[in-house]
């Protein structure tokens, strides 16, 4: 595979930045600032939200009838459930993914009484193979995942001592690589890669080096991996709620990391039709590759729209995402092809009924 384009390798330096400020679920704060703060010097204006998300709101040349785009800059993550007796650590996982996949990451402490950070490495309590006979085949689970510090601490006492209590947020460390032929590997990716693209075309549109089709508001959600990322506070002008997430990849998927996918079904149920033919329609006429797939363990900040009642088309799409919830990777084909399809779904004119009948 070749080098790729200076401009694909801007686009994932941008996700680059991204996935180095932690931003686990319920821990956001940073992350919204640094956005805010890139708005802001570009004279753009915005909104925050109660519940810590950011709304952008741009006019298109109808006024009318909206859009909503969303992309969720929240991460998983964990707290600390409790402080061992030796001062050792142990979990209390924030989003949908499994023990296996942090296991011998590193990570970060955020004090909640102090300004301070203390790093550590989470490892299962039984590592050694040179003294626990069962190092090997020991469950992975809340009782043996711990903590270790990176600090002197030999009882819970000298933990507490630190400033670390239960209900302290800790991040795990992204470790994000781009490589020469235009992959990049990293956690987060979901979905710091779609929060990226939504960034650019925010500058791109400001700047009015394109136009709107319709009047958008652009949401960057910090609450999806647990569900209710951006399900309320929805202009009642809107029509079409779109969520750019991840696409996932596994046995049985289309998606992969070369192209965009665009879900059909989740396991919220499916997306709407029309809009889903709309996307693809969209690919076709400007030679976008692209893949139709089913999430089968899986909801987005859309879906969960519809359960609170809001009566949009949703629709998502996004970059296909391998190892999902563990030690991502995609490739700067798929964020292109993904960065593409959604800048021309903005410029484009919404679906009607009269469009979904022919």
């Amino acid at each position: 595979m070749n080098q790729i384009s200076p401009k694909s390798f801007e686009r994932l330096e941008a996700i680059k930045r991204l996935t180095e400020i932690p931003s686990p679920t319920g821990h956001t704060q940073a992350i919204i600032q640094y956005i805010a703060q890139d708005l802001a010097s570009r004279g753009i204006a915005y909104q925050l939200t109660a519940k810590g998300g950011l709304m952008v709101s741009l006019t298109g040349q109808d006024d009318q009838r909206h859009r909503f785009v969303t992309a969720h800059v929240d991460t998983l993550g964990a707290m600390v459930r409790a402080i061992k007796a030796d001062g050792r650590l142990k979990l209390d996982l924030i989003g949908g993914f499994t023990y296996h996949a942090i296991e011998g990451e590193y990570c970060t402490i955020h004090s909640s009484r102090l300004d301070k950070t203390f790093t550590g490495t989470i490892l299962m309590h039984q590592t050694s193979v040179h003294v626990y006979a069962d190092a090997r085949t020991a469950e992975r689970n809340q009782t043996n995942i711990e903590v270790r510090l990176d600090e002197h601490v030999e009882t819970a006492e000298d933990t507490l001592a630190l400033g670390i209590q239960v209900g302290d947020f800790i991040s795990f460390d992204p470790r994000t690589q781009i490589t020469p032929n235009g992959y990049i590997k990293s956690r987060h990716l979901d979905d710091k890669v779609s929060a990226a693209l939504m960034l650019e075309l925010i500058h791109k549109i400001h700047s009015q080096e394109m136009t709107l089709a319709h009047t958008t508001h652009f949401y960057f959600s910090n609450n999806e991996e647990i569900g209710y990322g951006a399900n309320a506070g929805i202009p009642e002008q809107v029509e079409e709620y779109l969520a750019v997430d991840m696409g996932a990849m596994g046995d049985d998927q289309q998606t992969d990391e070369y192209s965009v996918s665009i879900c059909v079904k989740d396991g919220s149920g499916p997306y709407h039709l029309g809009m889903r033919n709309y996307l693809v329609d969209l690919c076709e006429i400007h030679q976008i590759d692209y893949r139709l797939d089913i999430y089968p363990y899986y909801a987005s900040d859309a879906s969960g729209a519809l359960r609170a009642g809001y009566d949009v088309r949703h629709g998502l799409f996004g970059a296909g995402i391998e190892a999902s919830h563990a030690y991502e990777r995609t490739h700067a084909d798929s964020v292109d092809a993904t960065y593409h399809l959604l800048k021309y779904y903005l410029a484009s004119p919404m679906l009607t009924s009269e469009t979904e009948e022919e």
